[in-house]
């Protein structure tokens, strides 16, 4: 291709007649023609990738707009979706904020009605005899086999003295009063009279254990000595222990938090354990003696029953109590306990009294109750009936018995001008037959 400097210095040769040689003209001009020709195609060519460049440019520029566009929108919607977040933030924290005071306020509400609920006693039975006090309870058995004293007939605190078998003034001197010393013989009747009721608790079925004589707080909750609303629990400050007012604490927490089946029905154990209370009483001839203590032994029988069958299982327990009390020949009689009378777990209960011939007065030796389904709430004590359903066991107890008052009314109602008999089953168990 012809470049400008070739183009404005090309020369021509002169024709015979004057002007250019035409050929050389001609073959120049060709050769412009070639060239330009070649230059216009290059130039359409150059155009027409100038055009798809130009294109592609706006399309570019189209695509940077939509996206530049797009960013904002983004932009702008991370901005709002920020702020809602921020939003949904604080709203969520106010959220939580009152969730958590909504759920301070449930649960002093729950603990309040808590504190409520857990003062309420136990539903008495349909048999429960209305009543205020003891005076309204109803006698439903009377078994009158008293004995004949003399007229200078003693009672047993004057017994113990004459024979040296308890000494209440030493109990005042080690601990206090309430926690006399058994000696001797009054010792050996004692333990005489634990070993018989654990032998004839255990004969009846019962199995025997021997609990702890200090429980926790969760126990005495369940069984219902807590809260102590008469303060007449003994309590081991440091650990926050209490020791036992009678083995049915220990004994049917045994059951706390456990889920029985149907076929494990009944549950029957019996325990002997010192009990400990802490009993207010007025001074005079009703706490004298043996009549009202703060430590005493006792034989307890408990039983855990099918609802359908608890009262069946109370019968059988009032029939097992009944036998122990006949067996040691004293008078008795059996008292059903009205309204006003009712400890605050019971649904319904039984009280077993002894007479005192020397006193000229009943002496309490043994409650029976059915606590039916209260104790067993407390506990969590369930059980799976046939369809697997969880159920609430019932909760039964009874003392077989109480030492201090059998204690007394055997002293004073065999008392003899020779000493003192012992009644016939107890001989195996104490080794003698009087003591003088």
């Amino acid at each position: 291709m012809l470049t400008p400097q070739e183009v404005s210095g090309r020369a021509f040769s002169k024709a015979a007649f004057g002007g250019y040689n035409m050929a050389m003209v001609d073959e120049f001009l060709d050769e412009l023609t070639d060239d330009y020709t070649a230059l216009y195609k290059e130039n359409a060519a150059l155009k027409a990738k100038l055009k798809v460049l130009v294109d592609k440019v706006e399309e570019y520029r189209a695509t940077e707009d939509s996206m530049r566009a797009a960013l904002l929108t983004a932009q702008r919607m991370a901005s709002t979706m920020v702020e809602e977040a921020e939003e949904k933030k604080r709203f969520v924290a106010s959220l939580k904020a009152r969730s958590n005071d909504l759920t301070a306020q449930h649960q002093s509400v729950s603990n309040e009605l808590q504190s409520q609920i857990v003062l309420l006693p136990n539903f008495p039975a349909d048999i429960v005899p209305e009543g205020k006090s003891s005076d309204d309870n109803v006698v439903v058995k009377l078994v009158e086999n008293y004995t004949k004293l003399s007229d200078d007939a003693l009672p047993h605190w004057e017994l113990a003295a004459k024979y040296g078998i308890i000494d209440f003034e030493l109990g005042v001197k080690v601990t206090g009063a309430g926690f006399p010393f058994y000696v001797g013989k009054g010792a050996r009747l004692q333990r005489a009279l634990i070993n018989y009721f654990l032998d004839c608790n255990t004969r009846a079925g019962y199995l025997e254990v021997e609990p702890p004589v200090m429980v926790n707080e969760a126990s005495g909750f369940g069984t219902g000595q807590l809260p102590d609303k008469e303060g007449q629990m003994y309590h081991a400050t440091l650990d926050n222990f209490y020791l036992v007012p009678t083995a049915e604490v220990p004994v049917t927490n045994i059951y706390r938090d456990v889920i029985l089946d149907e076929k494990d029905f009944p549950v029957k154990m019996t325990a002997y354990t010192p009990c400990f209370r802490r009993e207010a009483g007025s001074y005079g001839k009703d706490v004298r003696g043996l009549n009202r203590l703060h430590q005493f032994d006792k034989v307890e029988i408990v039983q855990l029953s099918l609802p359908e069958k608890s009262y069946e299982a109370l019968d059988g327990m009032v029939a097992h109590v009944e036998s122990l009390v006949q067996s040691l020949g004293l008078p008795y009689r059996i008292v059903r306990l009205c309204g006003g009378d009712l400890s605050f777990t019971s649904a319904l209960t039984y009280d077993f009294e002894v007479y005192s011939e020397a006193q000229k007065r009943w002496l309490e030796v043994s409650s029976v109750s059915n606590f039916e389904s209260f104790q067993a709430n407390r506990l969590h004590l369930r059980y799976r009936d046939a369809n697997k359903k969880m159920q609430l066991a019932h909760t039964l107890n009874g003392s077989s018995l109480a030492l201090p008052r059998i204690v007394a009314a055997l002293l004073e109602d065999f008392q003899t001008p020779e000493g003192i008999r012992i009644p016939d089953v107890l001989v195996p168990y104490t080794g003698f037959d009087i003591i003088k």
